[in-house]
């Protein structure tokens, strides 16, 4: 009987791949616990396994203390060479229990210890196997479906293969073989532990490892990966050989090396590009098999390009839903931002504009007091124009303006632009100041005309009769007067002629 229950002990061992002493460590923690739940005691009970008898015996253990504070653990000394002659202060006193007598109830206790205890032995020794072997390429068997998830089998132990980890275009049979890369090995998981993948990019790398013999040997190297499943792979390579081009290793003989790699991932396209260590060729390269005219490094703390392309390559450099810059940006690890050619053109033409477009200073606002103009200006905005574009949002974002303050910005912007303009104009200033003003006044009366006419044709009567005058001699204010006798109307300037005319020649 003894044999038989060793044998099955040894046998689970094999069968969970954990120590035997593990296993027999988990039967004395059960019976520990049984006979604690049965004699209802707090004393230090212990078990041992005997594998000759396959008896497990409990004991009570006291230690041997002068002065006993905790009868339920300790025991004088006197009391301790009643049982043992030869006990001293320290030692340990032990008392077996009789195991015989815990029944049914306790029996079933010890089963749930032991199993619990195998359990976690095992979950432990998987940890220890598979959390070393993250990405590395597996066979496994689809076992069953739970839910969107699939449990495959590694052989020694059952993978999860998670709905994100999973081919958007593929489709698993029970019982159909599959390669998977190990994806993380989760200890606190409830069901199994290793997370499988054959969405992750070292899915492909790990594939190309296995078709490629210059990848294997490190003669090529893949540098990077970005990948969407199912759909389009970009693969960066480089060859540590000049003589060894990586982009033609990898393809191999009429494409037989990729196609066999195509074919494993059920038809996804592989885009494999030279590896390069300057930034602006490395896009290039990467926006294949789009046409790129040139790059622009745009913020280098941030990583981001401007790649221009033609107009005709604009659709081909984003690809479908925009896949292709995408897949680029992840291979370069740069943020791409693509523009057309006539794009790039009109840009520069809006800020050529916005250079040479005249602008309005905020205090020509009427309405908005100078400390508000402060605030506005700290954000930024310098000028009437670029204040009228802006939202009420983007206003209330300024530190100190509210919303009531918004209203008033945007009804001074309101009058500004209705009829603000000619009151926001500078006012004449300078030697002809009075020019201005005379010819932007209004029509004199009739009277007037002739009171200004009348010295007109005095003091110059000659250029009454058409003879032409001095210029250089003729003061500001005749020539002002000049200016508005031609302005005036034609039934007055008959009038000033018709006493021209009356007066005697010279």
């Amino acid at each position: 009987m003894a044999n038989l229950l060793y044998q099955q002990i040894e046998m689970l061992s094999r069968e969970k791949h954990i120590e035997a002493t593990v296993v027999v460590s988990a039967i004395e923690d059960a019976m520990v616990v049984a006979a604690r739940k049965y004699y209802k005691t707090e004393e230090d009970l212990r078990a041992k396994f005997n594998p000759e008898t396959g008896q497990v015996d409990v004991y009570s253990v006291h230690v041997v203390v002068e002065e006993v504070t905790d009868p339920k653990k300790e025991v004088s000394l006197a009391e301790a060479k009643k049982k043992n002659p030869a006990a001293e202060i320290g030692t340990e006193i032990t008392a077996a229990k009789p195991t015989d007598v815990l029944g049914r109830i306790a029996a079933q206790t010890a089963k749930q210890v032991i199993l619990q205890k195998v359990r976690e032995a095992e979950r432990d020794t998987i940890y220890n196997e598979y959390h070393t072997r993250v990405g590395e390429l597996v066979t496994v068997i689809v076992k069953r479906a739970e839910g969107p998830d699939l449990i495959v089998d590694m052989g020694r132990t059952e993978a999860r293969l998670p709905k994100r980890e999973q081919s958007k275009l593929e489709t698993y049979n029970i019982g159909e073989r599959l390669r998977v890369v190990i994806k993380m090995v989760d200890r606190a998981a409830k069901g199994p532990q290793v997370i499988v993948s054959r969405a992750d990019a070292s899915l492909v790398q790990r594939l190309f490892e296995m078709e490629v013999p210059e990848i294997y040997d490190g003669t090529v190297q893949i540098r990077h990966a970005a990948r969407e499943a199912g759909e389009r792979t970009k693969v960066a390579v480089a060859s540590r050989d000049k003589d060894v081009d990586p982009v033609g290793a990898c393809v191999g003989m009429k494409g037989m090396r990729v196609q066999s790699i195509i074919r494993e991932l059920r038809g996804e396209k592989i885009d494999i590009i030279p590896y390069s260590e300057e930034t602006v060729a490395f896009a290039q390269k990467a926006l294949s098999p789009a046409k790129v005219t040139r790059v622009q490094i745009t913020d280098p703390e941030n990583r981001k390009l401007e790649v221009i392309v033609e107009d005709s390559q604009l659709s081909l450099a984003f690809g479908k839903k925009g896949q292709n810059v995408r897949l680029a940006s992840k291979l370069i690890g740069w943020d791409i931002d693509i523009k057309s050619e006539e794009e790039k053109r009109q840009e520069i033409e809006e800020q050529m504009t916005a250079l040479t477009a005249p602008t309005t200073p905020l205090t020509a606002l009427a309405g908005v007091g100078a400390k508000t103009i402060e605030k506005i200006e700290a954000a930024g905005i310098t000028n009437v124009e670029k204040l009228a574009g802006m939202t009420p949002e983007q206003l209330m974002e300024i530190p100190g303006i509210g919303e009531k303050m918004v209203d008033k910005i945007y009804q001074a912007v309101n009058r500004f632009y209705e009829g603000g303009a000619e009151a926001a104009a500078p006012a004449p200033t300078g030697e002809n100041s009075d020019e201005v003003t005379v010819e932007n006044q209004a029509t004199p009366r009739e009277g007037e005309a002739g009171a200004e006419s009348a010295p007109v044709g005095a003091e110059s009567p000659e250029g009454a009769a058409g003879q032409q005058a001095p210029v250089e001699t003729a003061p500001l204010e005749e020539t002002a007067a000049e200016v508005a006798v031609e302005e005036m109307p034609s039934a007055q300037h008959s009038e000033g002629e018709a006493k021209a005319e009356e007066e005697p020649k010279p």
